[in-house]
C-alpha cells in the first residue's frame, strides 16, 4: 500500500476530498497511509472489496445492532460490508460514502438485492451528513471513523449524534481508537471467540496480504490457507462497538 500511489495520483480527488485528507499530512501517499487508503477507495475499489467481503464482522455485532426501527444512517458506508446487513432492519437506510466508485459498486450490489429500496446512497462526509437534525434512530459507521479530523475527527462525532433522535443509538463498529470514544461518553463491548479473514482461495490470502499485511505475507503463504488469523496479520478482528445512547 505506501508503493502503490504516488502524488501523481491526488489527481483524483475531488477538491472537498483534497481539502480533508490532504491537508492533514504531507500529501505524498507513500509516507500517508491514510491518505494511500483514499486513493485505493477512488482507484481500486474493487481490490478493497475483495479484502472487505473477507473481513466478516462478528455475529454478536450484528446481533447488537437494533433489527426494527423507522431510520438508519451509515457513515462510510463503503462497498456494504455493513449496509447489506442493515437493509431489513428499518423502513430507510441512508448510506453516507464520500468516495464516487464506491458509491457506484454499492448501488450495484444493492440493485441485486435491496427490492424494496430501503437503502439511499447518497455522497457526504463524516463532517457534513446531508440529513436533517434527529434523523435517525440508529447511526452507524464501521471501519471509517477515526479521531483525524479528516476522518471523522471530533466534529464527525458531533455530527453523527446530531443526526440521532434523542433516545436512538450511535454505534461505531470495529472502533480503532477506544479510549477517544469512552472520553466523549461511549460504552465499549467487545464479543469473544475465534475469528479468521475469510479468503476466497489460499492464493487470494497470499495476494491480498501481500498487499495489505506484507510483514505476514510468507507466514500465510508458508500455511497455505485460505482462513488467516487476525492475529497473524497483526490487526484487531471486528468484534467489538463502541456506542451511545443520545439524551432523551
Amino acid at each position: 500500500m505506501r508503493k502503490r500511489y504516488t502524488t501523481a495520483d491526488l489527481s483524483v480527488l475531488t477538491p472537498d476530498e483534497a481539502r480533508r485528507f490532504v491537508s492533514e499530512g504531507d500529501g505524498d501517499p507513500q509516507a500517508d497511509i491514510a491518505l494511500a487508503w483514499e486513493l485505493l477507495y477512488r482507484l481500486d475499489p474493487q481490490l478493497y472489496d475483495r479484502l472487505v467481503r473477507a473481513e466478516r464482522l462478528h455475529p454478536a455485532v450484528l446481533r447488537s445492532l437494533p433489527d426494527d426501527v423507522e431510520r438508519i444512517v451509515e457513515v462510510g458506508a463503503g462497498t456494504g460490508r455493513l449496509t447489506l446487513e442493515l437493509i431489513h432492519r428499518a423502513g430507510e437506510v441512508v448510506a453516507v460514502e464520500p468516495a464516487a466508485p464506491m458509491r457506484q459498486l454499492l448501488k450495484r450490489k444493492l440493485s441485486r438485492v435491496d427490492r424494496q429500496h430501503h437503502v439511499r446512497v447518497t455522497p457526504g462526509f463524516f463532517d457534513h451528513v446531508p440529513v436533517a437534525d434527529d434523523f435517525a434512530d440508529l447511526v452507524v459507521a464501521c471501519s471509517a471513523l477515526t479521531p483525524a479530523r479528516g476522518h471523522g475527527g471530533d466534529p464527525g462525532l458531533a455530527e453523527m449524534e446530531r443526526v440521532c433522535r434523542p433516545g436512538g443509538r450511535v454505534v461505531i463498529v470495529w472502533p480503532n481508537n477506544v479510549d477517544w470514544l469512552t472520553a466523549h461518553g461511549y460504552r465499549y463491548a467487545s464479543f469473544p471467540g475465534e475469528m479468521f479473514v475469510e479468503f476466497a482461495s489460499s492464493e487470494e490470502a497470499a495476494e491480498l496480504t501481500e498487499i495489505f499485511y506484507p510483514s505476514a505475507v510468507a507466514e500465510v503463504r508458508r500455511l497455505g490457507q485460505r482462513r488467516v488469523p487476525y492475529e497473524l496479520l497483526g490487526i484487531n478482528p471486528p468484534r467489538d462497538i463502541a456506542f451511545k445512547v443520545m439524551a432523551e
